[in-house]
């Protein structure tokens, strides 16, 4: 197979065009090209206004070795390639009494079961919330009437909170054994759409992700697994530093050798439940910050250089920054044609978190702001301090919308954070001409409130510095007339659950897993996760024999 990089095209390109090119770099007539696949596609915006699409792919051509010797000079564009699929591990012989119990079924427990019941150990799914679908309706009843069911909502239920979040697929983690591949491959085979195999900033988006985890249960199903919905573990049975089963809310008493907790970052009362049976965890960092919307088209205008092209999807970025005093400030989740949402799971405490459909044209674009908090900043002690800091900060943001998000021009909230201070504030300023009628877009209810009341002032500090360093790139973004709505606090879990090189904790068969337990930040790289402790656990048990 030969792969070719750097195909540029205008954005207006069609699918013939990509051959055509593919074709002329070879130096062959397209004909010759048996099969063409790409394998990621970017926009390059270097040179704004004139932008371009950018492909790798891999083609099959007859001769290949010749073709690649008539390529000889470019050595950086045309390459053999050899692709190696994924490989489940080989199957352990300790004998399993009985069937791998997986804790939740976001992203993590659904991959770990997915690959699980796969290979024949038709695990049980247990999800505190409801089905996709029903959830749906909570969610949506949440954000028209308010009324919050503590177990199915933004952060509870089949898919986790990534099921309504844009669906970004993006990570960082390093893949030399093919997970990310593997993950990708499931969710289009569950659905998704086949342009997240190769697009360099996939997504799949909240409607389509419905249906996405919806045919991934049914999967688990048609191989033998189970899930039960509405079935929240509350304890768990250990006997001689083994665990042994989980007891539900319900009084059942299931008994397993495996328990997968997959339970999210924002089960904290499980998290409580681990603490009390003295299972190993620690406090970790993470990021705590503010909303932030602007027009889409003003995005786009500040990153292709024009507004809203047809041709071209919303336009996203990836921002940082460092104040004086060292911290990190940069923009997570950022939502091309999106909408903040209401992301509260516990009465009295309101968090927002950030969504786009597939189609992400919305009015607005947004992205969580945040700065990087350490166990030095929780004014706590112990593995929970993490998370008693979140709910203080939940708590102030309900107290500042009264219920509802709290939202506020960044303007005022400058002028107020930097008056704390005693400084001056220079207010920028740019777009209230050009938008004179933008307004906040919000699932959920919203109010125009004190949003720099809820952060303590160092780190609003931190904020107001790193958006405005932001701003001096990207012009525009660090306009009065952009909202900040609170708090965004979820972004990922203030808690590690300790686990060792067999994936296990110090309690045998106990397995942490994803994002609540502190090894994930995201959709993708959860979900890898999930597929390595189910190799852990698969390596090392055989199946079960009834």
């Amino acid at each position: 197979m030969i792969r070719i990089n750097q195909i540029k095209l205008p954005p207006e390109h069609t699918k013939e065009d990509i051959l055509k090119k593919a074709a002329k770099v070879l130096r062959i007539d397209p004909g010759r090209i048996e099969a063409l696949q790409i394998v990621r596609k970017s926009i390059d915006a270097r040179k704004k206004p004139d932008i371009y699409v950018v492909y790798t792919v891999d083609v099959t051509v007859k001769d290949p070795h010749k073709v690649l010797a008539a390529c000889h000079g470019k050595p950086g564009q045309v390459q053999a390639v050899t692709v190696n699929p994924y490989q489940f591990v080989p199957l352990g012989n300790k004998p399993l009494s009985h069937r791998p119990i997986i804790v939740g079924t976001g992203p993590a427990g659904l991959f770990s079961g997915y690959m699980l019941a796969k290979h024949g150990y038709r695990p049980i799914l247990l999800e505190r919330g409801r089905e996709a679908r029903i959830r749906l309706a909570d969610v949506e009843r949440f954000w028209q009437e308010g009324v919050l069911d503590p177990d199915s909502n933004v952060q509870f239920g089949e898919g986790g909170a990534g099921t309504f979040s844009d669906g970004k697929l993006n990570t960082l983690v390093k893949d030399p054994f093919g997970r990310n591949r593997e993950v990708l491959e499931i969710l289009v085979q569950a659905g998704a759409p086949e342009e997240i195999l190769y697009d360099a900033r996939p997504h799949i988006g909240t409607d389509i992700l419905v249906t996405v985890v919806t045919n991934l249960r049914r999967q688990i199903l048609a191989w033998g697994g189970e899930v039960r919905f509405e079935t929240k573990v509350t304890d768990l049975i250990v006997e001689h530093n083994q665990v042994t089963g989980v007891m539900t809310e319900d009084g059942t008493y299931l008994q397993s050798k495996v328990v997968i907790l997959a339970i999210g970052h924002s089960a904290r009362d499980t998290f409580a439940m681990l603490e009390k049976r003295q299972i190993p965890m620690e406090a970790k960092a993470f990021a705590v910050g503010l909303r932030m919307e602007h027009p889409r088209g003003l995005i786009d205008q500040i990153q292709y250089g024009k507004a809203q092209d047809e041709h071209l999807p919303a336009a996203s970025y990836k921002v940082t920054a460092k104040t004086a005093d060292g911290r990190g400030v940069y923009s997570f989740c950022m939502c091309p044609g999106g909408y903040v949402v209401n992301a509260s799971s516990e009465p009295g405490r309101t968090a927002v978190n950030g969504m786009s459909y597939s189609a992400r044209n919305g009015d607005n674009s947004n992205s969580a702001i945040i700065v990087t908090v350490t166990p030095d900043d929780y004014g706590g002690t112990g593995p929970l301090a993490g998370v008693a800091f979140q709910r203080r900060l939940e708590e102030k943001a309900y107290e500042a919308g009264a219920g509802a998000v709290p939202v506020e021009r960044y303007g005022m909230f400058r002028q107020a954070v930097l008056c704390k201070r005693g400084a001056e504030a220079m207010l920028a300023s740019g777009i209230a001409e050009q938008y004179p009628e933008f307004a906040p877009a919000v699932k959920g209810k919203w109010c125009l409130a004190s949003v720099h009341d809820i952060l303590p002032d160092y780190l609003n500090e931190s904020l107001v510095e790193g958006i405005d360093l932001i701003g001096q790139s990207m012009k525009g973004f660090a306009d009065a007339n952009a909202y900040v709505s609170g708090i965004e606090s979820r972004t990922s879990s203030p808690v590690r659950i300790v686990r060792d090189e067999t994936g296990q904790s110090a309690v045998a068969g106990l397995y942490p897993c994803g994002e609540g337990a502190g090894y994930a930040g995201g959709i993708t790289s959860a979900a890898m996760d999930g597929i390595l402790i189910a190799e852990k656990v698969a390596s090392l048990y055989a199946l079960m024999i009834e």
